[in-house]
């Protein structure tokens, strides 16, 4: 679990250059409007009720013009009649065409929304190891949830509304200039200052905003850790601890948000008070022009709404610029994650792995994930079909380095790793990972059913091969004994089965895979003796006939191996079987002799009795051999 904010350097970088944001703007802008492109015929019906409804709004001051005039001068009541009929049927047609533009804007949004998380989403899960250790997860779930909603109402509602708004200016513009031009010249003079206000307002929301969104991943993130965790705050009684901290997360979030909320706080009353100035400067003026002839009463009531209507589509604008800047900055959060290309990438023309013998050779291979700091330096070893060989080492040696680098994880730095003569950089890595069955000390679970996740080692298993993998994984009987059987939902991480059942499905979904390489990082060594003895039986079933490579961490997995290789700050220092390592006197046997030593000393007495002392040396290994073999690491190993 990390502190907030530890790690952020690597995380969503924060724009304070304007320089930065000025330069994404039509970029992000027209990808934005690339995901409208499947949907073009729904946004463009959507538009087409658009035009009714803005040509609806654009008559209605007309009529009111009309009415007026008839009221004050005709006194005309059957055409007071027909007008006022014509007017509901106009509101009635705008009704209609407003609900299936509204229908069609609200599907296309929602459409977008998916394709946007599932584009997202398909990237996270294509990028390398190396993306994921430098970012955190609560980070990441955020930019899918919240960002990616302000996309969708920048690309869809958004985009119907400038449409609506600028046919709307443009209708009331013709109207106006033809009532009276002295008027619309004196209308137009009033607009600059609206649109300037806008622009500056909305840089500086754009912004903010990013910043909001950055302060919520924050608080995301501290929630995803310590709800994963849980047994651990419970454990040291953190709780409290944990509560301050995400509120401390919430807090800068509500600073930000705050910030956000003053420059739109100012923002709407400055433009109220530009409109209602203009307004008053338009009731001024044309009532001049009524007094001196040139304009009708009913002329400057319908000149006064479309000069509204002229200011409220100005102020809509300047809004809508403002929203905008607001999603142009969390789609750069997400065009983040879409434009990161994985470290690891399957070359042009890589070929597909076929039949594998399962020969795996490493030679002079060279590893950094800091290119200050080494992992692995010049490791060169051979591992036959079927053979066994176990890793071992201090913690730091490099044992899961060598063990990420054979599924290509990672790409060495120097040197290569070959199957079957086959550089794997060379080979596409699904055919590769197909051929690849890995078992880890601490085993993940899916939060569905034993069944589900038995079969995500072959999803087309058929129900015979379920159940034979599950036998052969000691795992039938336990779960057969379960109410629901196979069905039983096994909680998040698989939190209501015990270690040895968790390890147990795990073993059986990597039966069913059925690979040729296996990889086990000792799965044993955190369980009881009941269940690490049936771990360890379904274990040497799935590594019959198969090329292993164990990170070892007790002397039982040790003696099972072949060959043991023996690594040291990167480097191998020894290679061999067990007793002629023991023999050798080298890392290998100190590191046994620590584990294991010949007297073990009695609380009482400083030495334990000889019928003791081999139970003692057995806990004493479970103990010390995590601690002197080392226990393995993404990044310390």
């Amino acid at each position: 679990m990390g502190f907030r904010r530890m790690g952020m350097s690597a995380g969503p970088r924060r724009y304070d250059d304007e320089m930065a944001v000025a330069d994404g703007v039509s970029v992000s802008a027209g990808r934005l409007l690339g995901y409208l492109k499947p949907y073009w015929r729904r946004m463009a019906v959507a538009l087409l009720c658009l035009l009714v409804t803005t040509g609806v709004g654009l008559t209605f001051p007309y009529v009111i013009q009309n009415l007026l005039d008839i009221v004050v001068g005709q006194q005309d009541f059957t055409l007071l009649n027909r007008i006022s009929g014509g007017l509901l049927l106009l509101f009635l047609l705008r009704f209609f065409f407003g609900y299936a533009q509204r229908y069609l804007i609200s599907y296309v949004g929602e459409r977008v929304i998916v394709d946007i998380r599932k584009q997202v989403y398909d990237n996270l899960l294509r990028l390398s190891l190396r993306f994921f250790t430098e970012r955190r997860v609560g980070e990441l779930v955020s930019r899918l949830s919240s960002d990616v909603t302000l996309i969708r109402t920048a690309l869809t509602n958004n985009v119907a509304t400038v449409v609506s708004q600028a046919l709307t200016f443009v209708g009331a513009l013709v109207i106006i200039v033809l009532l009276n031009w002295r008027l619309t010249l004196f209308v137009l003079a009033l607009l600059p200052p609206v649109g300037l206000l806008g622009a500056l307002f909305g840089v500086r929301l754009r912004r903010i905003s990013t910043e909001v969104q950055d302060e919520l991943a924050d608080a995301t993130t501290v929630v995803e850790e310590a709800l994963q965790g849980i047994r651990i705050v419970k454990s040291f009684v953190r709780e409290v601890y944990e509560v301050a901290r995400y509120g401390k997360a919430l807090d800068a979030t509500f600073a930000a948000a705050m910030r956000l909320t003053r420059v739109r706080a100012a923002f709407g009353p400055l433009m109220y008070l530009l409109t209602f100035t203009a307004i008053t400067g338009v009731l001024w003026f044309g009532g001049r022009e009524v007094i001196q002839g040139r304009l009708t009463i009913g002329g400057l009531a319908g000149f006064l709404f479309y000069a509204m209507t002229i200011g409220g589509s100005v102020s809509a604008f300047t809004a809508l610029y403002t929203q905008l800047q607001e999603a142009l900055g969390a789609s750069r959060r997400v065009f983040e994650i879409l434009d990161t290309t994985p470290d690891v990438q399957d070359r042009p023309g890589a070929t597909l792995l076929g039949e594998v013998e399962g020969r795996l050779t490493f030679e002079e291979v060279h590893f950094a994930y800091d290119q200050r700091a080494p992992v692995l330096q010049g490791i060169s070893l051979a591992v036959e079909p079927g053979e066994v060989l176990a890793l071992v080492g201090p913690s730091g040696a490099g044992k899961s380095t060598v063990f990420n680098l054979i599924p290509r994880f990672y790409d060495p730095s120097q040197g290569r790793v070959t199957l079957d003569g086959h550089d794997l950089r060379d080979l596409t890595q699904d055919s590769l990972r197909a051929q690849i069955g890995i078992v880890p000390q601490e085993t993940l679970l899916f939060g569905g059913t034993i069944r589900e996740n038995i079969l995500y080692g072959r999803l087309d298993a058929s129900e015979d091969d379920l159940l034979a993998a599950a036998r052969a994984a000691n795992a039938h009987d336990f779960i057969s004994d379960l109410p629901d059987g196979y069905e039983t939902a096994v909680g998040e991480r698989g939190v209501k089965l015990s270690g040895g059942q968790r390890q147990r499905i795990a073993i059986a979904r990597a039966i069913l895979k059925d690979p040729r390489i296996l990889l086990l990082d000792e799965a044993t060594s955190s369980l009881d003796s009941e269940s690490e003895s049936l771990v360890q039986e379904a274990l040497e079933r799935l590594m019959a006939g198969r090329t292993t490579v164990i990170i070892a961490h007790r002397l039982s997995t040790v003696q099972i191996a072949d060959r043991i290789a023996v690594l040291d700050a990167g480097r191998l220092v020894e290679m061999g079987p067990h007793q002629d390592l023991i023999a050798r006197g080298g890392l290998y046997a100190r590191l046994h002799a620590m584990q294991f030593q010949t007297e073990v000393p009695s609380p009482v007495s400083g030495r334990i009795p000889s019928e003791e002392k081999q139970a003692a040396r057995e806990r004493q290994g479970a103990r010390g051999g995590m601690r002197l073999f080392g226990l393995p690491g993404m990044r310390d190993d």
